[in-house]
């Protein structure tokens, strides 16, 4: 029997409780920048050096945290369902934790790319710097979709969207476009499960939802334990 396919979109919320700062908290600032200098093709213009070294201390900051039980939870679903999670975080706490579909929006903060080829990615752990170069001698960039560009993965994120049996969407204010819109290529009247302390939406925003007011690490598990309870046996 083919298992149920559930795709998770998930947000800042979900990483915020392994220590990872939103810029919802912060009002879309960080240190007194706005978030336009530091994330958008004419900050990294104007400033490349501010531009790395906002991503060099978050990277930084990401080397040192942990996945939570909400990114745990969601390893264990993938024992009974066919689980996609659609991400428009930049960590990788979700392959931490051991997730083993994860489509990533807005690009990876462990990976950087050439200026003049974007297929040209690799893996990156340390401090990204001035300097630092292809193998053709190109600047390299943060592999990051910043504000203004096009997000390359919307199209095969919306083809999963559209297979979705029930979508749980967890710790995004549903504001930041075009992820906001995924929710409306899921197909009409299955479960929705929404999971957030402070949720942006209404039951009636959508057919068949169910608001759950809780942080991920609370919330998820929850929500898993219950549709295990639920699903039909293997």
């Amino acid at each position: 029997m083919e298992k149920q396919k559930i795709v998770v979109l998930t947000g800042a919320g979900m990483s915020a409780e392994s220590g990872l700062k939103t810029f919802r908290d912060a009002n879309g600032l960080w240190e007194g920048h706005d978030v336009m200098e530091v994330a958008s093709p004419e900050g990294f213009a104007k400033n490349p050096e501010l531009v790395f070294e906002f991503y060099n201390q978050r990277r930084r900051q990401l080397l040192q945290v942990k996945p939570n039980d909400g990114h745990h939870a969601l390893v264990k679903l993938e024992s009974y369902f066919d689980v996609s999670i659609i991400t428009q975080n930049v960590d990788n706490l979700h392959e931490q934790a051991g997730s083993a579909n994860v489509l990533h929006l807005h690009g990876e903060l462990l990976k950087v790319r050439s200026i003049v080829d974007e297929s040209a990615v690799q893996d990156w752990t340390i401090d990204l710097n001035l300097g630092d170069t292809d193998s053709n001698g190109n600047q390299l960039r943060p592999h990051i979709v910043w504000f203004g560009e096009m997000v390359p993965m919307l199209e095969p994120a919306i083809e999963i969207t559209s297979q979705a049996e029930v979508l749980i969407i967890i710790g995004t204010s549903m504001q930041v476009y075009p992820a906001a819109s995924l929710a409306n290529y899921a197909p009409q009247g299955i479960p929705i499960y929404f999971i957030d302390p402070k949720p942006s939406v209404n039951p009636s925003d959508y057919t068949n939802l169910k608001v759950i007011e809780k942080n991920a690490s609370v919330g998820v598990p929850m929500l898993v334990s219950q549709l295990i309870e639920n699903s039909s046996p293997l």
